[in-house]
């Protein structure tokens, strides 16, 4: 079993930064794939980013790409998803997920993630 909670969410301006946390509990976290997804009202859970356990393959949606940076301190369980240039669009639900079998070709999947945390709100005025 994996508990992880999610810190760091808020509301900024356009154009702003914040940087979201997951602390991660209840297994060895550096064997686990940790991603974000995110989930808009009325919209389906998007996939955002995701790191492998080493933290030396990460991935990324395409409107993240150069904006988001997704890292992890497996000496403190943690991974982190640094925001820059936030857009409206970005306003959603932040959701941190693991697992310790994910193929790096699915880590863009929900479904390979066995456990989520309750999620962060994100809220990006314009």
């Amino acid at each position: 079993q994996v508990q992880l909670v999610e810190s760091g969410g808020g509301l900024v301006q356009a154009g702003g930064s914040l940087r979201l946390s997951c602390a991660a509990s209840g297994d060895t976290f550096s064997r686990l794939i940790m991603g974000w997804f995110r989930q808009a009202p009325g919209k389906e859970r998007e996939f955002v980013a995701a790191i492998s356990w080493g933290g030396g393959r990460t991935s990324y949606v395409d409107s993240a790409k150069g904006r988001f940076t997704i890292s992890r301190d497996n000496a403190k369980n943690t991974v982190y998803l640094q925001m820059n240039s936030l857009k409206p669009e970005d306003t959603a639900h932040y959701y941190c997920a693991a697992d310790d079998d994910v193929a790096i070709g699915t880590m863009r999947l929900p479904l390979e993630y066995d456990y989520w945390g309750q999620g962060t709100q994100v809220t990006v005025s314009s």
